[in-house]
């Protein structure tokens, strides 16, 4: 279906894939996997034509139906939620204008011929014929459906596109994408700012959609729970892997020793080739023999195992000890004065959050995860009740608006610098490469950082102040896998207090060991891991 043959690619100087290769056949779920800067945006955007590979060729059927979902929504507006999303596939709105057409002819049919009757009839059948095979006739009820599912109730969907913010026009964008059920759907981090709600929808979607997908994520429980082929992208190479995303990192690792092994054994024989052409090269007796292995070599294609990312070991300060009781929170509530009126957020929270607690703080969008947040970091006003942080505790807060906070003139290097006092150079060096700052990206200005490489700038100096109680807001939102991971180690050994907000299911997994659920103007709190909170959840 999409043939992707020995294309290479160059930007900015660097290869990013040479003599790559794959194959994506009829209703394959495919993941695309590697590091952030890899080549994963710009190879979708090859196959749909935005750019074009150095060398290779891509190809497909001229009958293939594909679409594309990028984190560019473009310009919404003068539409409500339903049309926008019913309007996005040009094909389905070109065939309907047809259909009108060839109606119109036929109520004025008197001055026709029977000729010109059957010829419009006919041009109408085959109109009529692609517009069932697009879905045209049950349009209107798969949009709703999609945007309810993408959490835009009924009741929205006639609101006009521009009063919604920027995360829920993306999910508008997503809907258009999806409504189409092409023969191919690419999608470009599809569960960014989706609560887990959401991504659980379309997660089930996806699975049982009939097209092919071929996606990036950095949600590893989402690719391991849709994909059924994953494609690499590492060291310039583009490596097929027939499973998901834990296959791919256990057959990596497999295939890594086996080419360390064969790579092993050609430098044995190398080496013996290379001492027998030094020992008789001067001899006229040996000439024949030495000249044979001489072309021997040179013919041979010397296996090359890719350079090891460098794992960095980094003891994180022990944070001071604080009390026993970090926060005791007595009948809190907060609530907003809107336009419709006071809206209650939550109210009557009870809890103390005790030494080394782990807590996760879930919910849907907008069910007030940040502003609970917000009132334990005193960075807004409880409406009722109070919070009491306990003795000798030093709150480390990240958010999104913490990027904001960062000198965009300042290097990476003294960034950190300057939060650490006295620390040597080698200590924020090694700091700064546990979390994948290393070489020359320590001296990049903070301006030039992507919103991950920000992400994990700020991370890394909350984790080195010494502060015994970190409340964290999506910190693994813009990270890639290799990043969170390192964020998730990082935490694992955090010997102080966590409350955070994830919506990624791994990391909860891995770290959650109470959950506050913030629902329905109440907070509810479950006395284990995030896997004892859904098993309550799906019972109730």
């Amino acid at each position: 279906m999409l043939n992707v043959s020995n294309i290479s690619k160059i930007q900015s100087g660097e290869t990013l894939y040479s003599a790559g290769s794959f194959q994506i056949n009829p209703g394959e779920k495919v993941g695309l996997v590697g590091p952030n800067g890899a080549g994963k945006t710009t190879l979708f955007r090859m196959i749909i034509g935005e750019e074009r590979a150095d060398t290779g060729q891509i190809s497909f059927p001229d009958k293939l139906r594909w679409a594309y979902f990028s984190q560019k929504v473009g310009e919404m507006a003068g539409k409500t939620a339903l049309q926008e999303v019913m309007e996005g596939d040009e094909k389905v709105k070109e065939l309907q204008t047809k259909l009108k057409k060839y109606e119109d002819m036929l109520v004025d049919c008197a001055n026709m011929s029977d000729d010109e009757m059957n010829n419009v009839l006919a041009k109408m059948g085959d109109v009529q014929s692609e517009f069932e095979k697009r879905g045209g006739y049950d349009l209107e009820t798969r949009a709703e459906e999609i945007l309810t599912g993408l959490g835009i109730l009924p009741c929205d969907h006639q609101k006009m596109v521009e009063s919604f913010s920027g995360g829920w026009k993306m999910r508008i964008a997503l809907a258009k994408v999806l409504v189409m059920t092409p023969d191919l759907i690419i999608m470009d981090e599809p569960t960014n700012y989706l609560d887990m709600e959401t991504i659980l929808w379309i997660e089930e979607w996806l699975k049982n959609y009939a097209g092919a997908i071929f996606m990036t994520t950095h949600d590893r429980d989402f690719m391991n729970n849709v994909c059924n082929k994953i494609i690499e992208i590492s060291h310039g190479k583009l490596t097929t892997y027939s499973g998901n995303y834990d296959f791919y990192v256990e057959e990596r690792e497999v295939r890594l020793v086996q080419l360390k092994a064969q790579a092993a054994r050609q430098q044995e024989m190398l080496s013996k080739e290379e001492e027998f052409i030094a020992k008789f090269k001067a001899r006229a007796s040996h000439a024949a023999q030495v000249q044979s292995r001489v072309k021997k070599l040179e013919k041979i294609d010397r296996i090359e195992v890719p350079a090891e990312e460098e794992t960095i070991h980094f003891q994180f300060p022990e944070p001071p000890r604080g009390g026993d009781d970090v926060v005791i929170v007595n009948d809190l509530g907060k609530s907003w004065e809107t336009s419709e009126g006071i809206h209650e957020v939550f109210k009557g929270l009870n809890a103390t959050v005790k030494r080394l607690d782990k807590i996760a703080v879930v919910g849907v969008n907008g069910a007030g995860k940040s502003t609970l947040l917000k009132c334990i970091t005193d960075h807004t006003d409880a409406t009722t009740g109070n919070i009491a942080i306990g003795p000798s505790i030093k709150l480390g807060y990240f958010s999104q608006y913490s990027l904001d906070v960062l000198d965009p003139e300042s290097s990476v290097f003294d960034e950190v610098r300057k939060g650490l006092g006295s620390a040597s150079d080698g200590y924020v060096r090694n700091l700064l490469a546990a979390f994948l700052f290393r070489g020359n990206d320590v001296d990049k200005k903070v301006k030039y950082l992507s919103g991950g490489e920000k992400s994990r700038l700020v991370l890394a100096v909350l984790l080195s102040q010494n502060n015994n109680f970190l409340v964290l807001d999506e910190p693994t939102n813009h990270l890639d896998i290799k990043s969170r991971e390192v964020l998730l180690e990082a935490l694992k050994k955090f010997e102080g207090t966590i409350l955070f907000v994830s919506h990624d299911r791994h990391f909860l997994n891995e770290l959650t060991e109470k959950v506050y659920e913030v629902s329905k103007g109440e907070v509810r709190i479950y006395p284990g891991n995030y896997q004892y909170y859904t098993s309550k959840v799906t019972q109730a």
